[in-house]
């Protein structure tokens, strides 16, 4: 019986391509979707409240009917939302202020760290602070803003999703940069 030359190179060629395949093959990572952002622009808010700012043009802004100048920006694109509530102080910043720290600090069980950013206009008499929480946390971005006297404002940002740091992260960014923008254009009325 003669055998044919062919016949033994393809099963030699079958028997060390089958030898290199991978006994546990490694699955693909997830992809994500690719996310265009609209342009920055900015529309001014001047209403009833004892204050204004700028917001984004790509982004709503909802009224609370409960809370007198209580209300939220919704990024709708994002599934996003600032929530930002408005007390009148009477001598009780002190406990605004930690409320605010106990608020962001809550996170820190599921945070890979916490940046807080100071922010200081003196001519409109501004203060307060960014809190940018990272890592897979329900708020990646706080801020509050006062007089010091008067009025304390705090916002905090949330996503109708489930929390996945490097999902979020260019949203985040994004946002991020327009919440610095309202706070750099926020002035007490």
């Amino acid at each position: 019986m003669k055998i044919n030359k062919f016949f033994v190179l393809f099963i030699v060629f079958i028997l060390v391509f089958s030898s290199c395949k991978d006994k546990n093959p490694v699955p693909k990572p997830k992809a994500y979707f690719r996310i265009d952002f609209p342009e920055k622009s900015y529309k001014q808010y001047d209403e009833d409240c004892p204050f204004k700012f700028e917001i984004p043009v790509y982004a709503f802004l909802i009224k609370n009917k409960e809370e007198n100048c209580w209300m939220d920006i919704f990024f709708p694109e994002n599934k996003a939302t600032i929530y930002m509530t408005y007390k009148v102080l009477k001598n009780n910043l002190r406990e605004y202020l930690d409320d605010q720290h106990e608020f962001v600090y809550k996170h820190v069980v599921k945070a890979d760290a916490i940046e807080d950013i100071g922010f200081v206009n003196q001519d409109d008499k501004v203060y307060g602070t960014l809190y940018h929480i990272k890592g897979n946390t329900a708020s990646s971005l706080q801020f509050y803003l006062t007089d010091s006297t008067n009025h304390f404002l705090r916002g905090s940002l949330y996503f109708d999703v489930s929390p996945n740091k490097d999902s979020l992260a260019p949203v985040i960014q994004f946002i991020r940069e327009d919440i610095e923008h309202f706070m750099e254009s926020f002035s007490w009325k």
